[in-house]
């Protein structure tokens, strides 16, 4: 009771809320947040944790696809399979879609430009996980929220960073623009009507693995941005 009654104090004084309670109701800081979110990648941290969920991954498509009839794994491409930290350092964290992109690694760089560039690396890790599931026999499918209009760029990105082989690549319509979810989640559905059983879907947004159509998801890392 006492506790309770000196919190009321600290939040209340002179009957104005406090400099601490008004912090507490305040979102976080967009400038610490930046800074959080940089250290964490640079300092390996990031590419630690994401490299964990993809040798969990690994380890159930390897166990897992023997007793399957037609297994087939489900990527997302941004920030799954293809970095795009280029741009978002040069951006500061900000989505710039329009203008170009030819100051790296100063910004701005327009998103539709760097994407359309074919430069984003691969991540080691998911290039890897990809092979070996294909030497078991696992067909490969890419459903991306990137729109119809980019698919020679994503499809020359993805050779120039080492992944040449792959059973489908799905690109949103170009009318499509709602929720990633309600363009993702029918698409696993399609693969499946064809005779496939997803035994993992990858991605680093909620966004990616919800509405089912796969055994099992696994969400990667990613502070930087989100996608509903």
């Amino acid at each position: 009771m006492i506790r309770s009654l000196l919190l009321a104090t600290s939040l209340f004084v002179g009957g104005a809320m406090s400099p601490l309670a008004a912090m507490a109701a305040q979102p976080a800081n967009v400038g610490d947040a930046i800074l959080a979110a940089s250290a964490y990648h640079d300092s390996g941290d990031y590419q630690h944790d994401f490299d964990v969920v993809v040798a969990q991954a690994r380890q159930w498509i390897d166990e897992t696809a023997p007793k399957t009839r037609r297994p087939a794994i489900v990527l997302d491409i941004d920030e799954t399979t293809l970095s795009n930290w280029d741009e978002i350092r040069a951006n500061d964290f900000g989505y710039i879609a329009a203008g170009p992109c030819d100051a790296l690694p100063k910004g701005p760089c327009g998103a539709d430009a760097w994407e359309k560039s074919g430069r984003a690396p691969a991540f080691a890790s998911t290039r890897a996980l990809i092979e070996d599931a294909q030497a078991h026999h696992v067909a490969v499918f890419f459903v991306t929220g990137r729109h119809e209009d980019e698919r020679e760029a994503t499809e020359r990105n993805l050779h120039l960073a080492g992944i040449r082989h792959w059973d489908g690549l799905y690109l949103r319509p170009m009318t499509s623009h709602g929720y990633a979810a309600l363009y993702k989640t029918p698409t696993r559905e399609r693969i499946e009507r064809k005779g496939y059983t997803i035994i993992a879907s990858l991605g680093d947004q909620p966004s990616d693995l919800s509405g089912g159509y796969a055994k099992k998801g696994f969400l990667l890392p990613n502070p930087f941005y989100r996608i509903p």
